[in-house]
């Protein structure tokens, strides 16, 4: 294939999407991100609920996005088990990289806005984090009587929390202000939990250095929208430049729908224009993701042994005026403009 001389990477990777689960142009039929009939619901599964065909997968491979996350939303202080998928297929069983890759629970604004309102636990941030613990020890204990043999019944809810707890997946912790963060990180250290991502970390700036001690990464965003919480008052660009100065390993994301996916380029074109070089903006859209979600010895990297998923762009990643010429997902064009 002759593709002259073009700009050829690896396939970009957003690790924070509700790709699918919460579909374009399909109303509230569309929408099964939050399971609200319970603000804590670990034994959700987000690919029980990915709808393949939602037009936004192909935004993503026109835009050269070829592996994401997808997530439950943030209603619940526990929302359930996310999965990772490559953009292109019909059937999702098959466009799977890991799943569950990881347990989310959301800590701030959304738990309490939520239930709260309704009077019903979470009513404060103290509440969702004891809702968290409460989890977290069951498991425990169902752990051990599983191990004793004195087991009568299964639990699915903390069935699906073992995994976390044995250290197979990470826990993911929507939080936006520092002190939510650090709430993440104290429940992780209680509960020995070994991989901690915090998700959006609007203020992660401001405990950058407790984040490095402790190799905490951030995935990072969404930036293109309003600040139509009081939690996303300190929203910016300053963020992501003093996190990958202080050593915080950095994602991109789009948060999709909440930014549409094709729009992480520009979000990273964006960082580059307030001071962020463009080899790190390079790897927060393809190797940092890659790590962030496990998936490093497959995607993130054109490197011999790795999946094949790359893109082809007219010009340099970060001139909004490069188009993407071609989208290769496992060896397989899926896209050619």
């Amino acid at each position: 294939m002759d593709i002259d001389e073009r700009y050829v990477l690896p396939g970009f990777i957003d690790c924070h999407t509700h790709l699918g689960i919460i579909e374009e142009s399909a109303g509230k039929i569309g929408i099964d991100n939050n399971e609200t009939s319970d603000s804590v619901t670990p034994h959700i599964r987000a690919i029980d609920a990915i709808n393949t065909r939602d037009i936004a997968f192909n935004d993503a491979i026109k835009a050269g996005v070829t592996t994401v996350m997808i997530t439950p939303g943030s209603n619940n202080a526990v929302g359930g088990l996310v999965a990772v998928i490559k953009t292109a297929g019909n059937i999702i069983d098959q466009m799977i990289v890991r799943s569950p890759a990881g347990l989310k629970i959301a800590l701030g604004e959304n738990p309490i806005t939520t239930y709260g309102v309704n009077n019903k636990c979470p009513v404060t941030r103290m509440g969702t984090a004891a809702l968290v613990r409460e989890l977290f020890m069951k498991t425990e204990d169902y752990m051990e009587e599983k191990k004793n043999g004195k087991l009568t019944k299964r639990d699915i809810r903390l069935e699906a929390v073992i995994p976390l707890l044995k250290g197979e997946i990470s826990l993911r912790a929507h939080a936006h202000r520092a002190d939510d963060i650090i709430t993440a990180v104290r429940i992780a250290e209680e509960f020995k939990i070994e991989k901690l991502v915090i998700e959006h970390g609007t203020e992660a700036d401001l405990v950058a250095d407790y984040l490095v001690e402790r190799k905490i990464p951030v995935a990072f965003g969404p930036m293109l929208t309003p600040r139509s919480k009081m939690e996303l008052k300190n929203r910016g660009y300053g963020t992501i430049l003093k996190l990958t100065k202080a050593g915080v390993k950095v994602s991109l994301i789009s948060d999709h729908p909440y930014n549409a996916i094709e729009q992480i380029r520009t979000i990273a074109a964006l960082s580059v224009a307030e001071g962020l070089s463009e080899h790190q903006a390079l790897k927060c859209l393809t190797i940092n993701p890659a790590e962030l979600l496990e998936c490093h010895q497959r995607v993130g990297l054109l490197h011999v042994g790795m999946d094949a998923d790359m893109i082809v762009l007219t010009g340099k990643p970060f001139d909004l005026n490069s188009m993407v010429k071609l989208t290769i997902i496992n060896g397989n064009v899926v896209y050619r403009k």
